[in-house]
């Protein structure tokens, strides 16, 4: 099967900080690296990683053909990754020494996808596939919308939060992920819980609390611990969980093994510094000792 993702590309620009800047302060970064990231390429690329068939649906801009090849030697197909010209989208992050960051992102390219680029990515999607997308582009329903009619699983992951959009993805969604901020947040806009939200599957990463699991369908919910670990970079972590969780779904596993290996997948990336230059590979997460 394949897990198409509709998502960012963006190129990370990033400063390592010993704390995080208060308004109107100055701080002087010890180090800067330029990398690969973007919700939709971390993503993809930890669904490549986990072992899936992935195809990437978005777009770069004329200064983005170094993110395109990188995407493809992680393993994902870049045939739907269109090349405009508009500058790629970017992001500006600050890591402190704890590995907590604070983010700064520019659309570009992302929030310019072409309406007919979803029909045409998906025209080879069949029954079974699944779809993934979040807030960094544009045809989120649209493309959802398009996944659904042809049998897929349509996932989506809230983020970056935005009350309007999510409202809009509800009633297309098999399956929501998002942060307990996020849950929180959508909560109090909408008023409704989220086991009584209308979508079959609900996933929130808690951090360092683990995941919960919420099975609306059945009416229950399951909590799952988290690795413990000395985070280096949290930046990429959920992106990483949601690849390994559609990957090993798409692969067959169950849902709560899966949430098992995402987490710990998860857990293992925030160890390294980076986004998704820094996503292990499946053999690296089941050989992992702590």
């Amino acid at each position: 099967m394949t897990v198409w993702c509709l998502g960012s590309v963006n190129a990370d620009h990033v400063y390592r900080l010993p704390h995080l800047p208060a308004p109107g302060e100055t701080l002087a970064a010890a180090q800067y690296a330029r990398g690969l990231g973007g919700k939709g390429a971390n993503m993809a690329v930890a669904a490549a990683r986990a072992g899936a068939r992935v195809e990437l649906v978005g777009a770069i801009g004329p200064d983005g053909g170094w993110m395109k090849q990188r995407l493809a030697g992680y393993g994902v197909s870049v045939t739907h990754l269109a090349e405009g010209g508009m500058p790629s989208g970017h992001a500006v992050i600050y890591v402190d020494a704890a590995g907590e960051n604070q983010i700064v992102i520019f659309g570009g390219a992302n929030r310019a996808l072409e309406a007919g680029q979803a029909t045409t990515a998906l025209a080879n999607a069949v029954p079974g596939d699944t779809f993934v997308c979040q807030n960094e582009t544009n045809l989120q329903r649209e493309a959802a919308e398009i996944a659904k009619g042809k049998g897929l699983r349509v996932v989506y992951a809230a983020a970056p939060f935005d009350v309007a959009a999510v409202r809009d993805m509800l009633g297309a969604a098999d399956m929501l992920v998002l942060n307990a901020v996020e849950a929180a947040q959508l909560e109090a806009a909408t008023g409704t819980a989220p086991e009584a939200l209308p979508v079959a599957d609900i996933i929130v990463t808690r951090g360092a609390e683990g995941v919960r699991w919420i099975d609306t369908k059945a009416g229950q919910s399951r909590d799952f611990p988290a690795t413990p670990v000395t985070a280096v970079d949290t930046t990429g972590a959920g992106d990483t969980f949601t690849g390994y969780l559609l990957a090993t779904l798409d692969g067959g596993m169950a849902m709560a093994e899966a949430i098992d290996l995402a987490g710990k997948a998860a857990a293992l990336k925030v160890t390294r510094q980076g986004a998704a230059d820094a996503i292990p590979a499946r053999d690296e997460v089941v050989g992992w000792r702590l």
